[in-house]
């Protein structure tokens, strides 16, 4: 026991001597890295000042023209919401969807006059061929050739119940437009469908000869569809929904701004 107190006093003794003796060069290291760290950060300082003063010319231009911008973009902004609001005030939904019944009816007058179908000749030949080389074809035909341009009048008859609606409310007449489209879609399947992929006597001529059909009967059945949507579409538009006397009554009730509770009307209910 005595043996071993004595070993460290000796062990504390040494590190003391090795502390006091270390304590000299610490100190004078931490006094040259301050330095160092003082003089690294002047050099800092030194080069940050000068890139301050050959960027800060740029800089300003760079903000002066992020502010132009901005400003630019707001009057632009400004410009479409006046537009916007402007536009909202004569294009309504009740004319738009007339304008799209008319639109509709104009398309399928155009499409009576373009070809709906066609037969090509040797059409199994060229399925290695790249799509640059298309079959030859022969019989082509226009959509009004199929039904004796029946559908130019319809069309015609869409255009002017269109326009009408457009000047006034006319719901009755958009029904009319639909029930138009759905005539015109029933003489389209059942007419122009069977003909067009009909390859009649070019079968028997050529070989390998097969019937389609081609532009114009998709832009007839496209224009059929857009005028049952058009007509559906004014015919169910929110804003035909009417409120009644009643229900006017009730909504001025509500809007109308209630009386504080401390009112002189309301004391002398009370007393």
């Amino acid at each position: 026991m005595i043996a071993a107190v004595r070993w460290t006093r000796r062990v504390d003794r040494v590190a003391n001597r090795g502390l006091e003796r270390a304590y000299p060069v610490l100190r004078r290291g931490s006094r040259s890295a301050g330095a160092g760290f003082d003089a690294a950060m002047a050099k800092l300082g030194a080069v940050l000042a000068w890139l301050g003063a050959r960027l800060r010319r740029p800089a300003a231009l760079f903000f002066r023209l992020l502010a132009g911008l901005e400003r630019w973009l707001r009057r632009l902004c400004s410009a479409a919401v006046r537009g916007a609001t402007a536009l909202s005030g004569v294009l309504t939904p009740r004319r738009a969807a007339a304008a799209l019944i008319v639109a509709a009816g104009l398309l399928l007058v155009a499409s009576q006059f373009i070809d709906y179908r066609g037969v090509e000749i040797g059409q199994p030949g060229y399925a290695d061929v790249p799509a640059a080389a298309t079959p030859p074809t022969v019989d082509q035909r226009t959509a009004g050739e199929a039904h004796s341009y029946v559908l130019v009048p319809l069309g015609l008859l869409t255009c002017f119940l269109g326009v009408a609606c457009g000047r006034r409310e006319r719901p009755r007449w958009a029904l009319g437009a639909a029930g138009l489209g759905l005539l015109a879609l029933a003489v389209i399947l059942l007419i122009d469908l069977p003909n067009g992929t009909d390859a009649g006597a070019q079968s028997s001529r050529f070989s390998g000869a097969s019937a389609v059909l081609t532009d114009g009967f998709y832009a007839e059945l496209a224009a059929a569809g857009a005028m049952v949507l058009a007509g559906l579409l004014y015919y169910a538009r929110p804003c035909r929904i009417r409120i009644s006397s009643s229900g006017r009554a009730a909504s001025a009730r509500r809007r109308r701004p209630r009386r504080p509770d401390s009112s002189r009307a309301r004391v002398a209910r009370s007393a």
